[in-house]
């Protein structure tokens, strides 16, 4: 198993912050399908204001290039992210194109 860590900012706007959650209260299943496909066992999203933090745990199935490509291959998968960047921005020190951005771990509990 291996765990990845992410963050992404939404749109500082409290009706477009709601609609984000409740798009996350049913999530289409084909996406829930392309996560879990992936090798993705473990996906959770947290937000904070409007900063999202994902903690993903992946299994050896997983390969962040292959969902990548399988993502850029789906209809519904790019329907569905052309809907949430409705919500959300990229982060002040994106590249452009990047949405969600890997965390670098800097301590764990020894």
């Amino acid at each position: 198993m291996k765990r990845y860590c992410l963050a992404l900012d939404l749109k500082n706007d409290p009706e477009l912050i709601a609609d984000y959650e409740r798009y996350h209260q049913q999530v289409w299943p084909e996406i829930i399908h392309s996560i879990k496909s992936a090798g993705i066992d473990v996906l959770d999203i947290y937000r904070t204001g409007n900063r999202l933090f994902m903690i993903m745990e992946t299994n050896d199935q997983y390969s962040p290039a292959e969902k990548a490509k399988a993502d850029a291959a789906n209809p519904k998968v790019q329907e569905w992210e052309t809907l949430m960047w409705k919500f959300q921005q990229a982060l002040p020190w994106a590249k452009p194109g990047e949405k969600w951005i890997v965390m670098e771990k800097i301590f764990g509990l020894p």
